[in-house]
């Protein structure tokens, strides 16, 4: 089984790029991340016609995000469903060949003095206590999403440039280890300790060609999956071309 996660920026400006992912990629679920367009604008028709089913929570002009899937998605739940008053469309959860599959899109954060940054820190706590009140560690869970925090130095091309820079803030990268207390494991760091890559470079100052990027993309998988990985990657040709997403597809193997 693969499964991939992409952060797409825009399935409306990037939908034909998406189709011809899907189409050469054939990966059996992905979470797709800031889709910027509301449930009745997204791409449904276009995307079964190349043989997936969708399952969305989008927005209007910001954030968004869906499920996408050969298996029709099942028990969808949309959003943390906390109680909070948070109209951000930032998760999606849906039951896809006997795996909780559950698509994120984490606050960006703007600057460490903001209101957002605050936000980030406060949805990553109940993104924690979500888990807690809906999962076992011991189920099958995969957690895809754009996490917009490189968890550590090898995470980005210069980590003293990042020192104190959101995406790399102490705050944040503890935030997403508590997320990860829950019983998640890391997929790509799982099977690749030491291996440098990136999933998201800059449109400015030719950051992409030089690959000074950050990896803020990631698949967190429960114990019962990590003992499936088989292999993982960032799908760095899908990041190349006209009008790309700034993020590239990352994804992971599981053996049957």
């Amino acid at each position: 089984m693969k499964i991939a996660t992409w952060n797409v920026n825009s399935i409306r400006a990037r939908q034909e790029r998406v189709l011809d992912w899907l189409r050469t990629a054939q990966p059996d679920i992905v979470c797709l991340q800031e889709l910027k367009c509301t449930d009745a604008d997204f791409p449904t028709d276009a995307v079964r016609e190349v043989g997936y089913h969708a399952a969305v929570h989008g927005q209007k002009t910001y954030n968004g995000v869906a499920i996408l899937a050969k298996e029709e998605p099942r028990d969808v739940v949309k959003g943390l469903s906390d109680g909070v008053d948070d109209t951000h469309a930032r998760l999606i959860a849906a039951t896809v060949g006997g795996i909780r599959v559950v698509s994120a899109y984490a606050p960006n954060g703007q600057s460490v003095d903001s209101e957002q940054y605050h936000y980030k820190l406060q949805w990553y706590e109940r993104l924690r206590r979500y888990l807690d009140s809906r999962h076992q560690p011991g189920e099958p869970l995969v957690l895809g999403g754009d996490w917009n925090v490189a968890p550590a130095d090898i995470d980005t091309y210069d980590p003293k440039e990042w020192e104190g820079q959101t995406l790399f803030t102490d705050k944040e990268k503890a935030a997403l280890r508590k997320v990860c207390d829950f019983g998640l494991k890391d997929a790509f760091r799982e099977l690749y300790p030491d291996v440098q890559k990136f999933s998201w470079w800059d449109y400015r100052m030719l950051a992409f060609p030089k690959n000074r990027g950050l990896r803020i993309d990631h698949l967190y998988v429960t114990a019962p999956l990590a003992s499936r990985l088989v292999a993982s990657d960032v799908d760095r040709e899908a990041r190349k071309g006209k009008q790309p997403s700034d993020h590239a597809p990352v994804w992971i193997e599981l053996r049957s």
